[in-house]
C-alpha cells in the first residue's frame, strides 16, 4: 500500500471519529465567525431604519432623517458614506444580486434605486402625491419589487424584467382589500414573501395583525397565529428565512420568530429573541447564522451627536 493511501485511509478514520462524537469537520461560513463584531457602529446624529446585506457581507443603512445611505463592512464594522440623500428618509431597503439596493422613501412618497458599488441613483419612482404617505418597506419577488404605505391602504409595485428598470409609468398601486381594515395610526409596515414565493405578507403596525396578500388582486387574509389573541405588537419589519419569519417589534425590543406553512396562511411562535444591546430596533437583515438590527432609539431625543449603531444576534 502506498504512503498516500495510508495516509488518506488515516484522515478518513479520525473524520470518522469525530462524527461519532458529535464533531463534524466542516468550513464554517464565514458570517458566522466569533471575529466578526458584534456592533456595528453608526455615524453619530444618523437616526437609522432600514438595512440590507448582500452576498458579500456588505451591510447598507438608510437614514430616516435625510436619506444618506451608509454602507459597512461586517467583518471589519468599517463604513463610509455611500450616497447622499434626497432630504427625506430612506425606511426599508434590500439588496439584489445585480448591485441595486431598492430603497422606501417614507414620507417622500417614493422609492429610489441606488447602485450598491458607486452610489449612482438608478432610478427613482414617485409612488403618491397624496398626504399623509409613508413609504416604509420594501421587498423583492421573482418579478416586482413591492412597496408598503403605512398611511394609505395600498401597496406599490415596480414590475422588474431581464432589461434594466421600468420607467415611472410602469408603476402599479393595489389596494389592500379583504381582512385588511385601514385604522387610525401606522398600518401597513414591515412585507415579505410567503414560504412558497406566490404571495406577500404584511405587518399591521396599529393591530398586531399579520396578513398574507394576494399581489394580483391585493386580497388579504389574516395569517392564523395559533390563537385570536396573538398579536405582533409593535411590528416592524419583517425578513423570511425558509419557512421561518422573523418579526422586529422595535419598542418591545425583541424578535418575534414564527414557522410558517408552506403557504404562509398558518404560523405559531417557536422562540422570541433579545438583546441587551437592543435600543428600538427596525429591521433586520441576516448574514451566515446572524441576524443584524440597526436600533433607531425612538426614546432617545435626537441630536447631531447622538449615537447609533446595529446589533447582531445568533439566529
Amino acid at each position: 500500500m502506498s504512503r498516500r493511501r495510508t495516509v488518506f485511509r488515516a484522515v478518513q478514520a479520525v473524520a470518522g471519529m469525530l462524527a461519532l462524537s458529535g464533531l463534524v469537520l466542516s468550513a464554517a461560513p464565514a458570517s458566522a465567525s466569533g471575529a466578526f463584531p458584534a456592533r456595528v457602529e453608526l455615524p453619530n446624529g444618523f437616526q437609522p431604519e432600514g438595512i440590507a446585506i448582500d452576498r458579500a457581507g456588505q451591510a447598507y443603512f438608510g437614514s430616516r432623517l435625510n436619506g444618506d445611505i451608509y454602507t459597512a463592512d461586517l467583518r471589519t464594522g468599517e463604513g463610509r458614506i455611500l450616497a447622499k440623500g434626497p432630504g427625506t428618509g430612506s425606511l426599508g431597503m434590500k439588496a439584489d444580486n445585480r448591485g441595486r439596493l431598492f430603497v422606501a422613501g417614507g414620507g417622500g412618497g417614493d422609492g429610489r434605486v441606488i447602485d450598491t458599488r458607486t452610489g449612482k441613483l438608478l432610478a427613482s419612482y414617485t409612488f403618491t402625491k397624496a398626504t399623509p404617505t409613508f413609504v416604509n418597506d420594501v421587498v423583492l419577488s421573482k418579478t416586482a419589487a413591492w412597496f408598503t404605505d403605512s398611511n394609505q391602504p395600498v401597496l406599490y409595485k415596480v414590475p422588474l424584467g431581464r432589461h434594466g428598470l421600468p420607467p415611472q409609468s410602469a408603476v402599479q398601486t393595489i389596494p389592500l382589500t379583504g381582512d385588511y381594515q385601514h385604522v387610525a395610526g401606522f398600518n401597513a409596515n414591515g412585507i415579505s414573501l410567503t414560504p412558497d414565493g406566490r404571495s406577500l405578507l404584511i405587518v399591521q403596525s396599529a393591530t398586531g395583525f399579520l396578513f398574507k396578500v394576494d399581489p394580483s388582486t391585493g386580497v388579504t387574509q389574516r395569517v392564523d397565529l395559533g390563537s385570536p389573541t396573538t398579536l405582533l405588537t409593535n411590528g416592524d419589519g419583517l425578513l423570511l428565512l425558509g419557512n421561518r419569519l422573523y418579526v422586529v417589534q422595535n419598542r418591545l425590543n425583541k424578535i418575534g420568530v414564527y414557522d410558517l406553512n408552506h403557504a404562509g396562511t398558518r404560523g405559531r411562535l417557536v422562540k422570541e429573541i433579545t438583546s441587551t444591546d437592543f435600543d428600538v430596533p427596525t429591521t433586520a437583515a441576516a448574514f451566515g447564522a446572524r441576524l443584524y438590527l440597526p436600533n433607531a432609539r425612538f426614546t432617545t431625543p435626537p441630536t447631531a451627536d447622538t449615537p447609533y449603531w446595529a446589533t447582531a444576534v445568533r439566529r
